[in-house]
């Protein structure tokens, strides 16, 4: 889709209600499922992040950015995933956290964001990570730096492609709490995006799909 295009659907997004766990569940594991139905929160006292779906124009079209993230000893390793992280009380909201990251991660300014909305927090019972994601458009071009230390690579979806149902798929996977178990995911290029992320998407396009 062309980015002026898309932007002059942007005031729209206000006006929708969120389909939260309705959408998320669609991208969930059954497992999953029946654990975040029956989590007690006010237990588990779960740490916070944030994280930044940004929208941005390359070559004029619309396009959505994911980062592969590094290989390391931890259970997000090598995951696929929007900028973001956790939270820290220097941040004071959680929607600084996710512009904080973002600058962090991809080398994109604040200043360069506008932020539109928040979305339904999503709980990572693998991390104990209360996740509160952020729609953001960057207006211009965006030149990404990748952190080394934490991006092994971006990806640069295009609109058009995300809202193709041809990019969903079911996967075996191992997770924290199954091995080669079947779950929704989407194949975007030779990369499989699953879990919280898939699940963050799946609010997204059933959004978008109100919208545009």
């Amino acid at each position: 889709m062309d980015f002026q295009v898309f932007l002059e659907y942007v005031p729209k997004f206000l006006e929708v209600n969120l389909p939260a766990s309705e959408a998320h569940f669609k991208m969930a594991p059954l497992e999953r499922i029946k654990t975040l139905k029956n989590m007690n929160f006010d237990s588990i006292n779960p740490k916070n992040a944030a994280v930044m779906m940004l929208f941005y124009p390359k070559n004029g079209r619309t396009h959505l950015v994911l980062i592969v993230r590094n290989s390391y000893e931890g259970i997000h390793s090598a995951q696929i995933a929007f900028p973001g992280g956790k939270f820290e009380p220097k941040d004071q909201t959680y929607v600084n956290t996710a512009l904080r990251e973002t600058q962090e991660e991809i080398g994109i300014h604040p200043e360069q964001i506008q932020i539109i909305m928040p979305f339904t927090n999503l709980y990572i019972q693998a991390s104990n990570f209360m996740v509160y994601p952020f729609l953001g458009i960057s207006k211009e071009e965006i030149v990404f730096i990748p952190d080394s230390n934490e991006v092994a690579q971006i990806i640069e979806l295009p609109l058009s492609d995300f809202l193709n149902d041809n990019l969903i798929v079911s996967a075996i996977m191992t997770t924290s709490y199954a091995k080669d178990i079947e779950i929704p995911a989407y194949k975007i290029n030779e990369h499989i995006v699953w879990g919280a992320t898939a699940m963050m998407l799946s609010e997204l396009k059933e959004v978008l799909k109100k919208v545009l």
